[in-house]
């Protein structure tokens, strides 16, 4: 079982829909087997974790490099 921050911070359960979504995810060496919902939250109740996050994906914008020091004076 996979476990996420949220945004806010809040421990999320993950599942994904699909063996490729997962990859794209968590990449391809990412162990996995097939679970339902309720099996999933059956797993992640007892450790007091209620939300389930289906599909997440983890992307950011990408950093930009700031102007060299030179630039920023003139």
């Amino acid at each position: 079982m996979r476990l996420f921050r949220t945004p806010l911070g809040a421990l999320t359960s993950v599942g994904f829909t699909s063996p490729d979504r997962l990859v794209a995810t968590l990449g391809a060496e990412q162990p996995w087997i097939r679970l339902s919902e309720s099996a999933l939250r059956s797993l992640a109740e007892p450790l007091g974790i209620f939300l389930l996050t289906t599909d997440p994906t983890l992307t950011a914008p990408a950093a930009a490099m700031a102007p060299p020091v030179a630039a920023r004076i003139a």
